[in-house]
């Protein structure tokens, strides 16, 4: 009967030895993959149901959820929030490289300062780029007097929560991050440690900057449960094609030696 001193010995030379050791470390290897997968899955879906949370929630006033100095939690993004001031023109910037629906522009950021004597960055909204690099946006200004400004509390940017590289030497008033903490050096009062995207203002005024679209909270890392799912039936095709790769050895050993044994027979008949 087939055995290791039979048949099965082939399973002890080095091709096959190597065979085995690949079979042994991409297993495991698929294993972590997988688990990596399904953790980021879970991640990105708490994190989704998070921000549809802060998206749909009744707006709260912003002293509530930050204050200057303190830098906006993670865990508000998104947070509808209400203020009340009166914004500070001479101090507006604009954030370059911000494209919307296709088209290169700009955010509009404009101070609010609040009756406390502190303020908060705000996102009045998109403009379109000028004719050239360097030609300056055409930018609505901000309604005087007193306002009340609604909308999404975000946390200040960071390069590497936008994937925006910050650089120096850009034209006087504008800026490629939305920092709180750097933009506040240059003011004469305290910010709130983010900013706020504008969604709806009170009074309206005549003419005002594109609105920012809602984030796309997306599907949650569906994405990441299929690439986990799949990691996992790569372990299934890998023993498979394994054990597959044995038997079919196992077969053509065994079907060689019939032939060799039904050939003996013969030869010995025809030597007589």
């Amino acid at each position: 009967m087939p055995n290791l001193e039979g048949v099965y010995r082939f399973l002890l030379t080095p091709r096959w030895i190597a065979l085995h050791v690949v079979v042994l470390l991409v297993i495991p290897a698929f294993v972590f993959l997988g688990r990596w997968q399904f953790g980021r899955f879970e991640e990105r879906s708490a994190n989704s149901e998070r921000v549809t949370a802060n998206i749909e929630a009744a707006p709260v006033p912003l002293e509530r959820l930050a204050t200057a100095g303190r830098q906006v939690s993670q865990d508000d993004r998104f947070r509808k929030v209400t203020v009340a001031g009166t914004y500070d023109p001479a101090h507006a910037l604009v954030v370059r490289r911000r494209p919307q629906q296709g088209h290169n522009g700009y955010y509009v950021l404009t101070p609010l300062v609040t009756g406390d004597g502190t303020g908060v960055l705000v996102n009045r909204g998109w403009v379109p780029a000028g004719a050239t690099a360097d030609a300056a946006p055409e930018v609505p200004p901000p309604p005087a007097g007193q306002v009340t400004v609604t909308g999404r509390l975000r946390p200040s940017e960071t390069e590497e929560s936008s994937g925006i590289r910050n650089r120096p030497g850009l034209p006087p008033g504008q800026v490629l991050l939305i920092d709180a903490g750097e933009i506040g050096k240059r003011l004469p009062y305290r910010l709130v440690g983010g900013y706020v995207e504008l969604t709806e203002q009170q009074p309206k005024p005549a003419t005002a900057p594109e609105p920012v679209p809602a984030p796309d909270v997306g599907a949650g890392g569906g994405l990441n449960l299929a690439y986990g799912v799949q990691w996992w039936l790569f372990i299934g095709i890998a023993i498979g094609g394994w054990v597959l790769l044995i038997r079919r050895e196992v077969a053509d050993r065994r079907a060689k030696e019939a032939k060799g044994a039904a050939v003996t027979p013969e030869a010995e008949t025809a030597a007589n």
